[in-house]
């Protein structure tokens, strides 16, 4: 047998010997791997924020039904349930709920107070002024920023176009 010989199946050898090493890696990657949980993650975030609106409207019916107009219970139905939105997620709840829902508990309005709230929270030991007041807008900020450049320009077209 040729040095050339030796050495080819070296090679082969050592080849062999990581294509099983590869697999094996493989199978042990599968086994701990999560499994996907797509469906369930979109099953939850649909009936929670489902919930969320569906339990906004009873409010709002319920304030047009004491004698509220349309307008004025779809705004006091808004701040009940921003106000919900911060208090829970200062009991911790709605933090909870958000890594059950996922994005069911954010695209509600709810979402938006927990935005708010929870950097102000994150940031309460470095006291009122340096913590809560100056990170309270850290996530919320560039939505704050946005929405009203876009409401200041779509006023402008509706007062020109008029």
């Amino acid at each position: 047998m040729g040095t050339n010989e030796g050495g080819l199946l070296d090679k082969q050898f050592q080849k062999a010997k990581q294509q099983a090493e590869q697999q094996k890696y493989q199978q042990m990657v599968q086994s701990v791997k999560p499994k996907q949980t797509w469906l369930k993650n979109a099953i939850a975030a649909f009936m929670v924020g489902g919930a969320i609106t569906a339990f906004a409207q009873v409010i709002q019916n319920i304030l047009q039904a004491v004698g509220l107009a349309q307008k004025e219970a779809g705004t006091t139905t808004l701040v009940i349930m921003i106000f919900l939105g911060a208090f829970f997620t200062g009991l911790g709840i709605y933090d909870n709920l958000g890594k059950f829902a996922g994005a069911g508990s954010i695209v509600p309005i709810t979402g938006f107070a927990n935005s708010i709230v929870s950097p102000a929270l994150e940031y309460k030991r470095e006291g009122f002024v340096y913590g809560v007041a100056a990170k309270m807008f850290t996530i919320a900020g560039p939505v704050l920023v946005y929405g009203f450049l876009i409401s200041v320009i779509i006023g402008l077209i509706a007062f020109f176009f008029q």
